[in-house]
């Protein structure tokens, strides 16, 4: 349980960081590495606590394989650089950041304070509430800044004046 629940904090923290990092070479890619390393450790964790106590923990393990599933999907995607993989590696490890917190209220937030008299169904719904505009927010700042780009990149459009007419 100890180590979950530190490889849990891991992959709160490192993906928390990756998710404000420049998206470029650096602290993006080591935040998101350490992120998926995390969560792989929380995924193996909860497979072997489900195999301990499959009745109370079978959710939180299903819980554990979807993270981990969308957190490896959106690694593919940007290793596999085909068109459109910055949308999928977004929307896939935010995904992925949001399962995990869900896993983690679903789990705690009835031991913590001011969570403990939210009702149930705010554990499960919480982080998807916040993560899903901030996922939405950072594709639409992406897809900007590629707009941007390409203006300042591409020459502006020369006029053909031989085919304007002159005034005498």
């Amino acid at each position: 349980m100890a180590v979950h629940v530190a490889a849990g904090f891991v992959a709160v923290i490192a993906g928390a960081l990756a998710a404000a990092a420049r998206k470029r070479p650096g602290r993006h890619p080591r935040a998101g590495t350490v992120y998926l390393a995390g969560h792989a450790v929380v995924f193996v964790t909860a497979t072997a606590m489900t195999a301990i106590r499959p009745r109370e923990d079978a959710l939180l393990s299903a819980i554990a394989l979807t993270a981990a599933s969308l957190g490896w999907y959106g690694w593919r995607a940007r290793r596999s650089r085909r068109p459109g993989w910055p949308r999928r590696h977004a929307i896939a490890m935010g995904g992925s950041y949001i399962v995990l917190l869900t896993g983690f209220y679903v789990d705690n937030g009835s031991q913590l304070p001011l969570w403990d008299r939210l009702p149930h169904l705010a554990n499960w719904l919480a982080p998807a509430v916040v993560g899903v505009p901030l996922i939405w927010w950072a594709l639409r700042r992406y897809r900007a800044g590629i707009g941007a780009r390409a203006r300042a990149a591409s020459p502006a459009p020369r006029r053909d004046r031989s085919t304007e007419e002159t005034m005498p």
